[in-house]
């Protein structure tokens, strides 16, 4: 079992920013793919980030790409998502994500074992 807790989201102003932070815990961080996701009101659950298990590679939805980061520590068990230039259309619940490390980007819900609970993340115009 491994457990996440997200934190870091609040209420910013269009343009600001915010890094998100996914602590884990039990089994080893290391070896799992981590992945971002966010659901806002209304909609189906979307793809952020993803980050390999070695933090080597990453990739990007394309509403996010250039603005937001996802990284790594696996010295701390932490995944993290910069958020900058925030939008009001980034407004949602953001959820981490993990699941064993494969072949290929996971960027659809499927593949990832555990979740958190979400932080929300909430952009005003």
């Amino acid at each position: 079992q491994v457990q996440l807790v997200e934190s870091g989201g609040g209420l910013v102003q269009a343009g600001g920013s915010l890094r998100l932070s996914c602590a884990a815990s039990g089994r080893t961080f290391s070896v799992y793919d981590m992945g971002w996701f966010r659901q806002a009101p209304g909609k189906l659950r979307e793809f952020v980030a993803t980050i390999r298990w070695s933090g080597g590679s990453t990739y990007y939805a394309n509403s996010v790409k250039g603005r937001f980061t996802i990284s790594r520590d696996n010295a701390k068990n932490t995944a993290y998502l910069q958020m900058n230039s925030l939008k009001p259309e980034d407004t949602a619940v953001y959820y981490c994500a993990a699941a064993r490390g494969g072949r290929y980007f996971y960027t659809t819900s499927g593949p990832y074992d555990y979740w958190g609970q979400g932080t929300q993340v909430t952009v005003s115009s």
